[in-house]
């Protein structure tokens, strides 16, 4: 019954490839300048201060939330290859931009605000290339999918800093093109060649992607994207209503899985220095070393994932993956008698703040070039004596830390690839541009309120609270995922049409 040409498999797969390069260059796209912002801010415009950059940070994923229901949107009625290419030119020219936020003699801070938030928006293809890759792949193949589009984010996430550390070989000051007034520097040479990909990929989305939609079962089927490029039957298994409950009930779980990603990322810097005593750049260095550890363990199970699914379902291995979290979560909880080093010496004047609420808005790579000023010999470390709980809350061991970042890093890739998956078959083959917008919306709207979470919760109440919550909020995913269990079933197996 399954009918599909050769010719139509091998340019349906090389379509899907540029669908992953896309998703890899949209993570470049955010990962690749994020070490260097700090600095290139302070330089800019020295009116900028820390809560500042908390604001730039967040803007991104601001971007994207906005932009993913509208390009969604578009892909369901319009050949995806525009939206694609608009987004993509986007991020383009919001790179260069970023270029030349030195440029003007004010507000320089609020032009890359500007300039980080398009990035964002031009980011929010991501639905359109996972509603394309959902349409373009049978349900067997569908996991599999998943799993390398978000290896390939997850890649694009780690190589990011790696091309940023390259361009610090070009210096601060590098080279002045004066003609175009372009100072080609460690701060600007890694959104330029960000725009470069960017062009690349425009280039190949021409070149090399078509329309392609097969139906759950792999038989080629007519698109309302293509405009003449794809011949096929039409599907009739479109016929019937999505489940929204199931719908709902994911985009919550989506939502709980990217918080708690987002809090784990934040909260690292912080606790590892109320903790263990640690100056900020050996928090930075430490965590640095242990979450590039954890990206990489992520990576391997972004590919074995796709082998365990095929004999347990997707359904068990995400219950699976909540559990794993959750028990990571509360390896976290403070235990013992042993308090963490207090930080008795106030700080005034021109050294380096303290930890504050702030600085909870800022993942660790954010502070990695804040360097104590010359006339400071030691950075006091320790726990702060402002944050009270400091006084009666035991330390996490280190043992706690880095078995607690094992768990979580592998626990996050299985949820994460399990949603995407379970979602897309879900809807069936009804359009999906806009469901999907909504499922990254959600994870950007986490990627959003995780850290604004840990600057109020740890820092006025202590990780025994924090940790306590977020355990909290995972048993009631894990209660609401036993809710629907039965209902988070493909399209095509709720009608019948194929055996589960």
């Amino acid at each position: 019954d399954v009918v599909e040409t050769q010719e139509h498999y091998k340019s349906r797969w090389r379509s899907i490839w540029i669908m992953y390069l896309t998703m890899f260059l949209s993570s470049v796209g955010f990962s690749i300048v994020i070490m260097s912002v700090w600095p290139y801010l302070q330089k800019i415009d020295p009116t900028a201060d820390a809560s500042f950059l908390g604001w730039i940070i967040a803007s991104y994923s601001v971007g994207q939330m906005v932009a993913s229901p509208l390009f969604g949107l578009w892909s369901n009625y319009r050949p995806r290859r525009e939206p694609l290419v608009v987004s993509t030119a986007i991020s383009v020219a919001a790179n260069c931009l970023y270029a030349y936020v030195h440029v003007p003699h004010s507000y320089n801070k609020y032009y890359m605000l500007t300039a980080r938030a398009l990035v964002g928006f031009g980011a929010g293809n991501v639905a359109v290339v996972r509603s394309y890759i959902a349409g373009a792949t049978s349900l067997t193949e569908r996991t599999s999918a998943m799993a390398n589009t978000s290896a390939c984010q997850a890649v694009g996430f780690i190589l990011g800093p790696v091309f940023q550390t390259c361009f610090t070989l070009i210096g601060e000051e590098g080279i002045t093109w004066k003609l175009v007034n372009l100072q080609l520097n460690m701060y600007t040479a890694p959104v330029l060649f960000g725009a470069l990909l960017g062009v690349l990929n425009i280039i190949l989305i021409f070149a090399i992607f078509r329309e392609h939609r097969v139906d759950d079962m792999g038989r080629q089927c007519k698109s309302i994207n293509s405009e003449g490029e794809e011949s096929g039957v039409l599907d009739e298994n479109a016929e019937g209503n999505i489940d929204h409950v199931a719908v709902v009930a994911i985009n919550f779980l989506f939502f709980v899985i990217l918080f708690v990603f987002a809090v784990y990322e934040t909260i690292a810097t912080p606790l590892t220095m109320d903790m263990y005593s640690w100056t900020r750049k050996e928090a930075v260095f430490y965590n640095g070393i242990i979450l590039s550890v954890v990206g990489i363990e992520s990576v391997i199970v972004f590919m074995v994932v796709k082998t365990l699914s095929k004999k347990t379902g997707e359904r068990a291995i995400l219950h699976g993956g909540l559990m794993i979290v959750l028990v990571g979560f509360f390896i976290l909880l403070p235990w013992g008698k042993k308090l963490p080093n207090i930080q008795w010496q106030e700080i005034k004047n021109n050294s380096i703040p303290r930890t504050t609420s702030i600085d909870m808005l800022m993942p660790f790579w954010s502070l990695q070039e804040m360097q104590l000023p010359s006339n400071h010999t030691a950075e006091p470390v320790g726990c702060p004596v402002s944050q009270s709980w400091c006084l009666n809350t035991p330390i996490v061991y280190l043992a706690q830390y880095i078995s607690s970042n094992i768990l979580i890093g592998l626990g996050y890739p299985v949820c994460n690839v399990m949603s995407y998956t379970l979602y897309s078959k879900i809807l069936g083959p009804k359009p999906q541009g806009v469901y999907m917008g909504w499922l990254t919306a959600s994870g950007s709207g986490a990627r959003i309120l995780g850290p604004v979470f840990v600057s109020q919760i740890y820092t006025h109440l202590g990780p025994r609270w924090a940790f306590s919550l977020i355990c909290g909020v995972v048993v009631v995913s894990l209660l609401l995922l036993e809710i629907v269990y039965k209902r988070l079933i493909a399209f095509s197996v709720r009608y019948g049409r194929m055996h589960e």
